[in-house]
C-alpha cells in the first residue's frame, strides 16, 4: 500500500491513523509492517465498509481536508469496495539500527560469509566487493554512474545493492548511496586481511542531517550550500521555495525536522 510522503509524517506525528483504499480484496493482513522512508508502519485493521457510511472522523483521521475530499479520492474504480486499513507508527527500522551499530568480529566473519554466498550465487559472478568499493569511494554519486563504471546494467546494480541494505552494509540516500558503519567495518575487514591499507574516509560534515527530501530539492540544496538543517533554518521558507527543486513537500519536511 503506498502512502504519500506527507501523510507518512502525519502517521509518526499520530495525527493519521486511517486509510481508505478500493481494493478488489484485502491487500495486507493486519500486523503486516511496512517499510517506509521515516521507519516501519503497522498495519492494525483491514476491514471493508460502506463507502455511503464514511464520517468526517472518517476523513480527518485519514489526513483529508474533509469527507467531500475523502470520497473524491475514493471516485475511481466505484465497482471495487472500499476498505479501511488501520495504520500506526511501528518505530525505527530495523536495518537503520544495524548500519550504525559496529559489529563484532564474529558478525563481521557471519557477513564476509554470507556476502561469499551471494557471490557464489550470482550467475554474472562476483559482485559484493566491487559494488562495495565502489560506494566506498564514491558516496551520494548516482547509481547509473557507479554502474556504468562497473559496466552493469543499473537496475541489476540497484537490485544487488538492495541485498546489501538488507544486510545493513548500505544505506540509501535521496542521491546515491554510502556505506553504513557495519558496511565500513565488513571493508576494511576484507582490507587487512589482504594486507591492504583501510582508507581514511572524511568525516561527516558538522551540523544536523538534512530530512529526506528528494534528489531534486537535494541538489538544489546542494547548488545553495544548504546542507544541514541548521543552515536550512536560517532560511525563509519563501527562499527555499524559490530555488529550483525544492517543492512543498520539501519544505514540508524540513518543517516537520525543524519542529516548526
Amino acid at each position: 500500500m503506498r502512502i504519500s510522503p506527507v501523510e507518512l509524517d502525519e502517521v509518526v506525528a499520530g495525527r493519521i491513523d486511517l486509510a481508505f483504499r478500493r481494493w478488489e480484496r484485502p491487500r495486507l493482513l493486519v500486523g503486516t509492517r511496512m517499510r517506509t522512508r521515516v521507519g516501519l508502519v503497522e498495519v492494525t485493521s483491514v476491514d471493508q465498509v460502506d463507502p455511503d457510511g464514511l464520517t468526517e472522523d472518517d476523513a480527518r483521521r485519514a489526513g483529508a481536508t474533509d469527507l467531500a475530499a475523502l470520497q473524491r479520492g475514493l471516485a475511481a474504480n466505484p465497482d471495487r469496495p472500499v476498505f479501511r486499513v488501520g495504520v500506526r507508527f511501528a518505530g525505527e527500522d530495523p536495518r537503520a539500527v544495524l548500519r550504525r551499530t559496529p559489529p563484532s568480529a564474529e558478525e563481521v566473519a557471519d557477513l564476509q560469509a554470507r556476502l561469499d554466498r551471494l557471490d557464489r550465487a550470482s550467475s554474472n559472478g562476483p559482485w559484493t566487493a566491487a559494488t562495495l568499493t565502489i560506494v566506498d569511494a564514491h558516496p551520494e554519486r548516482r547509481a547509473p554512474e557507479l554502474a556504468d563504471e562497473l559496466g552493469r546494467p543499473t537496475a541489476e546494480f540497484k537490485r544487488d545493492v538492495r541485498k546489501l541494505k538488507e544486510l545493513g552494509l548500505t544505506e540509501s540516500l535521496d542521491i546515491g548511496y554510502r556505506l553504513s558503519t557495519r558496511g565500513a567495518a565488513v571493508v576494511d575487514a576484507a582490507l587487512r586481511a589482504a594486507g591492504s591499507p583501510v582508507p581514511e574516509r572524511a568525516a561527516p560534515p558538522a551540523g544536523t542531517p538534512l530530512p529526506s527530501v528528494g534528489a531534486p530539492a537535494t541538489r538544489a540544496l546542494r547548488a545553495a550550500g544548504l546542507t544541514t538543517l541548521e543552515a536550512v533554518a536560517a532560511v525563509p521558507e519563501a527562499d527555499l521555495l524559490a530555488l529550483h527543486g525544492v517543492g512543498p513537500i520539501a519544505v514540508a519536511r524540513i518543517r516537520a525536522a525543524l519542529g516548526r
